[in-house]
């Protein structure tokens, strides 16, 4: 008698496609579509860089705040820091404010401060489950 071939499903895998179909279809129905989805992974893609996430950091608590000040709340070049904020503008993380000669930047809104404050709130709490 020829042995049956054994089929092996990973710890992590599922033996069927799908278990609970209406949580499946109600998840899909409230995903964003395609654009917005594309438009976080550029956001976090532009908060992967600590020295802009630090820049941010900046004005979380510094408020409004000129590119020679960033730059020397940061210890960074100020052309470091007008890079970064170039990106950071684009993708409407921050905003600018001329005055004469002399540009300040701030967070963009209430939202950018609130994506960072959780974050950093997220990172203060131990995981308790290890």
């Amino acid at each position: 008698m020829a042995a049956q071939p054994s089929t092996v499903v990973s710890l992590d895998g599922c033996d069927v496609k799908v278990v609970d179909r209406e949580r499946v279809l109600a998840v899909r129905e409230s995903m964003p579509g395609p654009g917005t989805v594309e438009s976080l992974a550029e956001i976090f893609d532009l908060l992967s860089d600590p020295n802009r996430v630090r820049i941010l950091t900046v004005l979380l608590e510094g408020g409004e705040l000129c590119v020679c000040d960033l730059a020397a709340a940061c210890g960074m070049s100020e052309s470091s820091v007008s890079h970064a904020l170039r990106l950071l503008r684009t993708a409407r993380v921050v905003r600018v404010r001329r005055d004469g000669r002399r540009a300040y930047y701030r967070l963009d809104d209430a939202h950018v401060r609130l994506l960072l404050d959780v974050a950093v709130e997220h990172l203060s709490h131990e995981d308790v489950s290890q």
